[in-house]
């Protein structure tokens, strides 16, 4: 076997990867040493000068020498080198379907601790699962079939589709697989965009059961991946306190969290989005489960319906503020702030005494830090008095990997607001 190319990167620049970061950027890399295809031996080139292609499994370097692990390379993207394992190349590139099949049946053991056959979940969650790049989410319907939604966003998972398929067909079994790769993130890696059904076929629009509510999920067209599972727990445990309460469910989506309300004995709910298309899916899902005497959909922006109810002394018990990431770089976190203040001071101003607000965020650039933050100043605008009572985040089929700070990227603070 010839010499896998290797990367070496600068002085102190390994402090990461040590601890767990599976990314090498380009300004972190020093020089490649790789064997030259005309058969003169081993060089030592610049990164953008190296005879090696793109895709290509390499082994990173620390600048003193010392391994730190194999990984795929793309010039195309900042990030360089993703790291798919700390094995030496060679034992990877011996059975790369092996190497595969383990990681995808250790994220299925993993799962089984926390949810049962009938669970729809996150599969896997890409670096967090040691497979940069991928997600796959297993839906389990009424009917019960297993289907798949898979997302190639990356180069370093693409390379290894075939391997990757394969495992998720021995270890699920699924229905069907179906594939939306159309993260934008997927062309700054210099792949096209592609979506449709990988195995089987269906017409995409799926029912299923979480926490004993009945909710459509449409896995072709719906946001992202379909679903928002990550609140699975969240919601659960929010439907404890809606006992008798009045409830305001806003960026609904589909509704879950307000149906969760209702099945924990709310008295009314009212679940809010701006789009007609989640309303009317909020609609059919409030009559799956026989929802419709005490909770309806209202379709307006959230942050004119706050208003409009302050305005007009609309008072409730339970508000939750589920609303999508108001920002997804850095650069954008002062305007994300004064939005996320916004929807916070107003609704804690229509709790009544004692309230209970759940208010999340689920970019990772608004951190725990400037989240914490933002309802401490939310509360002293309102002139409220708040509890944390709870500090949560996405369920255990979002784990969060030490090293890799993006994976851990959804807050969830349940406040009693007096």
């Amino acid at each position: 076997m010839s010499m896998i190319p290797r990367i070496f990167l600068n002085p102190r620049e390994e402090k990461e990867v040590r601890q767990g970061f599976p990314w090498v950027f380009d300004n972190e890399i020093a020089y490649v040493k790789y064997e030259s295809s005309d058969g003169s031996g081993v060089k030592q080139a610049s990164l953008m000068d190296a005879d090696v292609a793109d895709g290509s499994l390499v082994e990173v370097f620390a600048a003193a020498g010392g391994f730190l692990g194999s990984g795929v390379i793309n010039r195309k993207s900042k990030i360089t080198v993703r790291i798919i394992g700390t094995e030496h190349a060679d034992q990877i590139l011996n059975d790369t379907k092996a190497f595969y099949l383990n990681k995808i049946q250790k994220a299925y053991d993993l799962r089984k601790l926390y949810y049962n056959m009938k669970d729809s979940y996150r599969l896997v969650y890409g670096e967090a699962d040691f497979i940069p790049g991928l997600i796959v989410e297993r839906y389990f319907d009424v009917k019960k079939n297993i289907y798949l939604v898979v997302q190639f966003s990356t180069l370093s998972c693409e390379v290894f589709r075939k391997e990757i398929i394969e495992a998720l067909e021995t270890v699920v079994r699924p229905s069907g697989i179906y594939e939306k790769s159309d993260s934008p993130s997927r062309e700054k890696e210099g792949m096209e965009l592609k979506c449709g059904w990988i195995t089987g076929s269906h017409d995409g629009i799926i029912t299923i059961r979480e926490n004993d509510v009945l909710l459509e999920v449409d896995i072709i067209n719906g946001q992202k991946t379909g679903y928002f599972l990550d609140q699975k727990f969240n919601r659960a445990f929010v439907s404890k306190l809606c006992q008798g309460k009045r409830v305001l469910d806003t960026f609904t989506h589909t509704g879950a969290f307000g149906l969760n309300a209702f099945k924990g004995g709310a008295k009314q709910v009212i679940s809010v989005d701006i789009s007609e298309e989640a309303v009317a899916l909020v609609n059919r899902n409030i009559e799956l489960n026989d929802a419709g005497l005490k909770m309806k959909a209202v379709c307006a922006d959230v942050f004119d319906l706050l208003k409009e109810y302050e305005a007009s002394g609309e008072k409730f018990d339970v508000i939750i503020l589920d609303p999508p990431a108001f920002t997804k770089s850095a650069k954008n976190i002062s305007k994300a702030y004064g939005g996320y203040k916004e929807i916070n001071l107003r609704a804690m101003r229509l709790l009544n005494p004692d309230g209970i607000l759940v208010t999340c965020s689920c970019s990772y650039f608004f951190d725990s830090e400037h989240f914490y933050g933002m309802i401490m100043k939310a509360a002293e605008d309102s002139r409220k008095r708040v509890q944390v009572l709870e500090k949560r985040g996405a369920g255990p089929d979002h784990p969060v990997l030490l090293g890799y700070p993006k994976s851990e990227y959804l807050k969830c603070a349940v406040c009693r607001v007096n």
